[in-house]
């Protein structure tokens, strides 16, 4: 009876180790780990998002705020609890336009972005780009 109920509980925790290394694996699979890479790859998929004409099909809008929703989640995912980058004025100015752009899907779904939300989307992009570019 307790070699049965061991040999369950090994079963189990063997499952539970498994399911937990490919939900990490699938969670970053978009990301190289190359944290300037990986920033600029976001940037230009929330770029495409937030300049989605207003007319496009809902279809397309969908698509394209679920691939952008997939890239805000895997991008914190991956580097919000890495101190490495957690000081960098990159990833603070980042996770603020992410945290911004997460936010309003959430709360408003598929209504078209307000002229100041993307003026200020696209000026902190810019402001991640310039910090890129000079290593902070």
């Amino acid at each position: 009876m307790i070699k049965s109920f061991v040999s369950k509980l090994l079963t189990l925790a063997l499952v539970i180790t498994i399911s937990f290394i490919s939900y990490i694996d699938i969670a970053s699979a978009n990301l190289t780990g190359k944290y300037t890479e990986d920033t600029i790859a976001v940037l230009e998929c929330l770029n495409t998002a937030i300049e989605l004409p207003d007319d496009t099909d809902i279809q397309t809008k969908k698509a394209t705020q679920n691939e952008a929703r997939k890239q805000i989640n895997d991008y914190i995912s991956r580097y919000r609890k890495d101190t490495k980058y957690g000081g960098l004025k990159s990833f603070t100015t980042m996770q603020t336009a992410l945290n911004s752009l997460a936010g309003y899907y959430t709360s408003y779904g598929n209504r078209p972005l307000p002229d100041k939300l993307k003026t200020r989307l696209s000026q902190e992009f810019k402001q991640v780009e310039f910090a890129l570019k000079k290593g902070y």
